[in-house]
């Protein structure tokens, strides 16, 4: 397989935005994606950049991403929250997530931290199965809450 994995460069947000759109419209979920490419880009390259994504790309073509950032637990320390993992719906069952996916693992190690976390949705039974191969841990117990901009 040549797959290359390298960190993504601002000229990959438009391919990442649009890989985002198709794993919301997956997770059921296709009208809560609400942020524009500017904000995208400027959250990612901008002057306090949040996040750092990697990239699995075949032939310069970008198959799927794994975009992270560094979190702060109370409990735990500095660990690596992964906010979104996705190999295009073509591309999947041919080992492209397994590379991205020890690519991020392998990121949290270099860096110290002190795990890694995110979430799957309880539905997603590919995913867990994905996960479980990895012997994550998957807890239950834990409800996601949130406010909208309107909210705040």
């Amino acid at each position: 397989m040549d797959i290359n994995i390298r960190y993504a460069v601002k000229a990959d947000c438009e391919r990442l935005l649009e890989l985002i759109h198709e794993l919301a419209l997956y997770e059921k979920a296709s009208q809560e994606v609400t942020v524009t490419l500017e904000e995208f880009v400027d959250a990612g390259f901008g002057a306090n950049p949040i996040w750092k994504a990697f990239v699995a790309e075949r032939n310069g073509k970008i198959l799927g991403f794994a975009l992270y950032y560094v979190r702060y637990s109370t409990w735990k320390g500095c660990r690596l929250y992964l906010e979104d993992f996705i190999v295009t719906d073509e591309e999947r069952g041919k080992g492209i997530g397994k590379i991205l996916f020890e690519r991020v693992m392998q990121e949290a190690k270099d860096k110290g931290y002190n795990g890694m976390s995110w979430q799957v949705l309880d539905w997603n039974a590919p995913a867990m199965n994905f996960y479980n191969k990895y012997q994550a841990n998957l807890e239950g117990g834990w409800l996601n809450a949130s406010f909208s901009t309107e909210q705040l």
